[in-house]
C-alpha cells in the first residue's frame, strides 16, 4: 500500500503545529515520510512529550534518602528495608474510558501493572481515583458501572487485589470522565530492571500480543479536546486480555530472575514507537528494526500503523545475543510469542526497516529528549479570582442540623462505596489487612514484619477555588490518610487532570497546583517518584475541575499495628487532635446545602500539619489508640458519623460535647485541615497526652464511645441520630443509583 502523501492538511491531522512541523525538517534535513510524521506526531503528542508541563514538573521534590528510582522511568522506586523495594506508579486513562468504559478502564489497569512489572517487581496492589458527573444522569451511571465492571475484570483475573482507591462526583465531569489507575509491586532492591537499549549489537525482543490496529493514535486523541465525536473515536480505544497478561507478568518475572536482560519497557501510549525511541534516547544508542518480523494479527498492515499501534500486553526487550535463544524459550514455554525484530547499533538513529526496505531513519534521542517545550501563559482569570469571595453572613443555619447530616451521608461523594469495591477481588494473595473502608488500604510485606500503607486523594472542589491550596491539601490529606492507618509517609506518585493548557486560565491553575503539591511534599518530607499529566480533559470548551490526584505510600514497621477509622470499644475516649476553626469555604456542606461552589477552601498550615500527623503515628506505633479517623469531607460531624457507621462492628455510637464558640454548622460541617479522630482507652491517656504535648499538637477532649446513638451536644441543643438509621442511608446512597434498589 503507497503511503498518502505530506499536506499541510496531514500534518494538521497529526496534531503538529506549523512551528513544530518546521522542528522536524530542521532535525530531518528533508521531508518526512508518513511513517516518520507519525512517530513524531505520537512522541510529541502532550501525553508522550509533556510539552507543557515540564517546565513546572522540575519544581517538585523528587529525591530522598530511600529513593531508588525517580521520575523519568517506567515507576518510582523507593527502599522499604529487608532488602526490598515498593516500585509504584499511576497513570490516567481518561479519554479511552469516556468513550468505552470497559477497555478504557480495563487497558489503564493493564497498562500501570505493566509499567510496575517491566520494573522487576510483582504487582501486589491495585487502587485507583475516579471523577463522573452526577448519578442522577443515566449516562453517568452506564459510565460508572462500565469502568468498575473494566477495573474489576481486568485486576481480579490478573490476581491483584484492588483494596482501595476514591471516587468523586461532580457535574464537571459530566463530558470527562477521570479514571486514574495506580499499581503497587514488590522487588529487590538490587533487582531493578530499567528501560535501555544499551550495548551496540545486543538483539531487541518483541514479546507478548500480536499487534493490530487497536489503539492507533490513541496518545493523540489523549491530547486533544473532545468535541461531538467520541463515538467515532472508538477504534483508539485499546482491547485488553488479561489471561495474556498474566502469563507475560510470569515470564517476564521469569527472564528478569534469571538475569537474562539489558533492559526492558513495556510498549504503552504510542506502542512500538515510545518504547524503542526511549529506550535509545535514555541510552544514547540507536536501535534498528523490521517490522516484517513483528508478529500481527491482521492482514495488510503498513509499517505506520505498525509503529504506533497500542495493541496491549507487549513489550519489547533488549538482550545480549547469547541470551536470545533462553528466552525464547522461556516464552515459548508460557505460551507467548517472542520474536528478534532488531538490534542496537551505536549511530543513535531509530531505523526502521519493512523487509529490508528503510521507511524511516532519525535520530532516537531528539525526538525521545528533545520534543518541544512551551513555557505556556498562565494567569488567573477575574472568575477564578471572584469565586473564592464568600460573604457567611449572608447563609443561613439550617434549623434542623439533625436533618443536614443525613442529606450529607446521602450524597454520593460521602456515601458508602461499597456498591464498587464489592465487585473487586481485595483478598487475592493474602496480603490484605485493611480491606477498603477506611482511610488507607494497607497490606502485608510477606517475609518480613513490615507493612505498606496506600491512600490515592484530592479535594477537585478545593483545586476549583485554589489550586494551590487544592493541591497542598492532596498531598496533606493524602499523607493523613497513611498515618491513620499507622504508616509513615514515604513518597508518592501522582496523576495531574486539567483541562486545555493553551487556555492561560488553565495553565495557571497547573502552574499552582504544582507550587502547592511542592510545598507540602517538602513540609511533609514526601518525594514525588513517579507520575502522569493528562491535559486536554474539555468537553466543547468545558473543562473539569482541576484533579491533581495524589497516591501516597507509606511504611509499617510493625504491620501488627495498623490501625482503622472505626469505633472498637465502649467508654474509649474520644479526641480531637488538631483544630477546627471558623471555615465553611469549599466544602460539602456549602454546596449541598446551600447550593454553592465557592468561597476560600481550608487554610493549611504545614507545620501544624505535621504535628499532628507526627502526635497520631507516635500514639499508634505505641500501642496506643483504638481507632483514627481523618476530617475530610463533610467535616466533623461526618467524621464522627463513619467511625460509627463503617467497618465489621458492632457498631457504636458516641456522646459528644463540642464547646467552641463558633458558627454551629461550621463546628459541625466546616472541613478545617489537620483534624483526626482518635479514640483511647481510659489506661492510655497520659501516655497519648504526652506525645501531643512533646510534638505541639493541639488535643480537644471531645466525649465517650458507646451506645446505639450519636449524641452531639452543640451550644445548648441536643443532636440524637440512631446509628442504624445513619448507617442505612449511608450504605445505599450509590447502590440505589446503581441497582434501583430502594431503602428497607
Amino acid at each position: 500500500m503507497q503511503e498518502p502523501a505530506i499536506t499541510e492538511e496531514v500534518i494538521e491531522q497529526h496534531g503538529l503545529s506549523p512551528e513544530e512541523y518546521e522542528r522536524v525538517l530542521t532535525i530531518l534535513g528533508r521531508q518526512p515520510t508518513f511513517t516518520e510524521l507519525g512517530i513524531f506526531s505520537v512522541m510529541w503528542s502532550e501525553h508522550c512529550s509533556y510539552k507543557s508541563s515540564r517546565l513546572h514538573l522540575k519544581k517538585f521534590p523528587t529525591e530522598g534518602a530511600h529513593v531508588i528510582e525517580g521520575p523519568g522511568e517506567n515507576a518510582g522506586v523507593i527502599d522499604i528495608g529487608d532488602g526490598l523495594a515498593a516500585v509504584f506508579k499511576m497513570e490516567s486513562h481518561n479519554h479511552p474510558s469516556f468513550i468505552e468504559p470497559y477497555q478504557g478502564a480495563a487497558t489503564g489497569v493493564g497498562g500501570i501493572m505493566r509499567d510496575v512489572f517491566t520494573m522487576g517487581a510483582r504487582p501486589v496492589v491495585n487502587m485507583n481515583s475516579l471523577r463522573f458527573g452526577k448519578l442522577s444522569e443515566p449516562h453517568n451511571q452506564y459510565l460508572l458501572d462500565g469502568v468498575v465492571d473494566g477495573i474489576a475484570g481486568y485486576g481480579n483475573c490478573m490476581g491483584v487485589p484492588t483494596i482501595g482507591g476514591e471516587i468523586y462526583f461532580s457535574d464537571c465531569y459530566n463530558g470527562n470522565c477521570l479514571v486514574n489507575a495506580f499499581t503497587l509491586g514488590i522487588a529487590k532492591a538490587d533487582g531493578i530492571f530499567r528501560g535501555y537499549a544499551s550495548g551496540p549489537g545486543n538483539v531487541v525482543i518483541y514479546v507478548g500480543s500480536k499487534t493490530g490496529r487497536d489503539g492507533i493514535h490513541g496518545v493523540t486523541m489523549a491530547s486533544e479536546e473532545f468535541v461531538d465525536d467520541s463515538e467515532q473515536k472508538k477504534p483508539t480505544v485499546q482491547v485488553g486480555d488479561p489471561f495474556m497478561e498474566k502469563l507475560l507478568l510470569e515470564a517476564c518475572l521469569e527472564v528478569m530472575k534469571k538475569n537474562l536482560l539489558v533492559g526492558i519497557q513495556d510498549m504503552g501510549g504510542a506502542g512500538l514507537t515510545s518504547s524503542s525511541c526511549e529506550m535509545a534516547g535514555r541510552a544514547g544508542t540507536g536501535v534498528e528494526l523490521d517490522l516484517a518480523l513483528v508478529p500481527r494479527r491482521e492482514e495488510g498492515m503498513i509499517p505506520y500503523e505498525i509503529m504506533l499501534s497500542e495493541s496491549q500486553e507487549r513489550m519489547l526487550m533488549v538482550a545480549e545475543k547469547e541470551k536470545e535463544e533462553e528466552i525464547h524459550a522461556i516464552f515459548k514455554k508460557w505460551d507467548l510469542e517472542a520474536v528478534t525484530i532488531g538490534r542496537v547499533t551505536d549511530d543513535g538513529m531509530l531505523r526502521i526497516l519493512d523487509g529490508g526496505k528503510q521507511v524511516a531513519e532519525i535520530p532516537a534521542l531528539k525526538i525521545a529528549q528533545q520534543a518541544p517545550k512551551y513555557d505556556r501563559p498562565h494567569a488567573e482569570s477575574e472568575t477564578q479570582r471572584a469565586r473564592r469571595s464568600l460573604d457567611p453572613s449572608g447563609i443561613a443555619v439550617p434549623d434542623d442540623l439533625e436533618e443536614v447530616l443525613k442529606i450529607l451521608l446521602d450524597t454520593h461523594n460521602i456515601a458508602d462505596k461499597e456498591w464498587i469495591f464489592e465487585q473487586y477481588d481485595h483478598m487475592v494473595r493474602t496480603n490484605t489487612v485493611v480491606l477498603p473502608g477506611s482511610d488507607a488500604a494497607v497490606i502485608r510485606v510477606k517475609g518480613t514484619k513490615k507493612g505498606l500503607a496506600v491512600s490515592t486523594d484530592c479535594n477537585s472542589r478545593y483545586c476549583y477555588l485554589d489550586p494551590y491550596v487544592g493541591g497542598m491539601n492532596a498531598v496533606a490529606e493524602a499523607a493523613r490518610n497513611v498515618v491513620c492507618a499507622g504508616a509513615r509517609p514515604m513518597a508518592l506518585t501522582d496523576c495531574l487532570n486539567f483541562g486545555n493548557p493553551e487556555k492561560p486560565e488553565i495553565m495557571w491553575q497547573f502552574v499552582q497546583a504544582v507550587e502547592g503539591m511542592s510545598a507540602a511534599c517538602r513540609a511533609l518530607g514526601t518525594p514525588v517518584v513517579s507520575g502522569n499529566v493528562s491535559f486536554y480533559n474539555e468537553t466543547r470548551g468545558e473543562a473539569i475541575w482541576p484533579t491533581p490526584t495524589v497516591g501516597m505510600v507509606g511504611l509499617l514497621h510493625d504491620v501488627r499495628r495498623f490501625m482503622t477509622q472505626w469505633f472498637k470499644k465502649e467508654k474509649d475516649a474520644l479526641f480531637l487532635v488538631g483544630e477546627t476553626l471558623d471555615e465553611l469555604g469549599g466544602s460539602e456542606y456549602l454546596e449541598v446545602i446551600h447550593g454553592q461552589v465557592r468561597g476560600q477552601p481550608p487554610v493549611l498550615d504545614l507545620e501544624k500539619e505535621r504535628k499532628v500527623q507526627e502526635t497520631v503515628r507516635a500514639a499508634i506505633e505505641q500501642g496506643l489508640l483504638h481507632s483514627a479517623h481523618d476530617c475530610s469531607e463533610g467535616g466533623l460531624a461526618v467524621a464522627l458519623a463513619e467511625c460509627c457507621l463503617t467497618g465489621p462492628g458492632p457498631h457504636l455510637g458516641a456522646q459528644v460535647t463540642l464547646d467552641d464558640d463558633l458558627r454551629p454548622d461550621a463546628l459541625l460541617f466546616g472541613e478545617s485541615q489537620s483534624r483526626v479522630v482518635v479514640s483511647i482507652e481510659d489506661k492510655d491517656l497520659d501516655a497519648f497526652k504526652e506525645i501531643a504535648n512533646r510534638v505541639g499538637a493541639p488535643i480537644t477532649f471531645l466525649g465517650l464511645v458507646g451506645g446505639k446513638d450519636l449524641k452531639i451536644e452543640l451550644q445548648g441543643r441536643s443532636l440524637q441520630w440512631p446509628v442504624e438509621v445513619l448507617r442505612k442511608i449511608h450504605r445505599h446512597a450509590i447502590r440505589h443509583h446503581m441497582t434501583h434498589d430502594t431503602l428497607d
